[in-house]
């Protein structure tokens, strides 16, 4: 990567920081251009030539948040032995969706989604397909199941369940309890299936 291309990522990143700071702190509607540029120590016309508008920037940060933790899931669900390789796809599905960033990012999305609905439809864009893509061929797989959609909709739903308190502001599970409630509801899972 040569230097110009080191700089320019370099501050593409730092308007990804100041703008994920700003958007989780003061919400979409409260955070301005001017003060995302300003927390980035760019200028509005620099930042504008790297994410031309508002939404398009909230979309990057979103994508970067889920993009984070996409990769792992697909290594989880390679491990050998199912039960380890759903177990650890769980406790990692769980860790990210009880992740600060992502409940704050749900409560933005609650708080603002009335008053500015593109930022519900970039949400839902950025969704779990690709998650659920690949959940789906390895119950196919793995199980011999022709429609998973429903046992996957129930496992996912299990391990989600934590997830209303947290954003009622009830503390999120140590690591220890996403493990075990990860081992548990994977149990119930595998029950259900064999």
């Amino acid at each position: 990567m040569s230097k110009i291309e080191e700089n320019r990522e370099k501050k593409k990143q730092a308007i990804l920081a100041a703008a994920k700071s700003a958007f989780l702190s003061e919400g979409y509607a409260s955070t301005s251009m001017d003060a995302i540029a300003a927390q980035a120590k760019l200028t509005k016309q620099t930042l504008y030539r790297y994410f031309p508008s508002k939404i398009e920037l909230f979309q990057a940060i979103l994508q970067q948040i889920g993009d984070s933790f996409t990769d792992r899931y697909s290594e989880h669900l390679a491990i050998e032995s199912t039960r380890d390789a759903l177990i650890a796809f769980a406790t990692e599905f769980m860790r990210f969706h009880l992740s600060q960033e992502h409940i704050a990012t749900l409560r933005l999305l609650i708080t603002e989604a009335s008053q500015e609905p593109e930022i519900l439809k970039i949400f839902m864009s950025i969704g779990p397909d690709d998650t659920n893509s690949s959940l789906k061929v390895f119950f196919s797989e793995r199980f011999n199941l022709q429609q998973p959609n429903t046992k996957i909709e129930l496992w996912l739903g299990m391990l989600l369940a934590s997830r209303s308190g947290a954003l009622l502001g009830i503390p999120v599970l140590t690591d220890q309890q996403i493990e075990q409630h990860a081992i548990e509801a994977t149990d119930l899972l595998l029950l259900g299936i064999q």
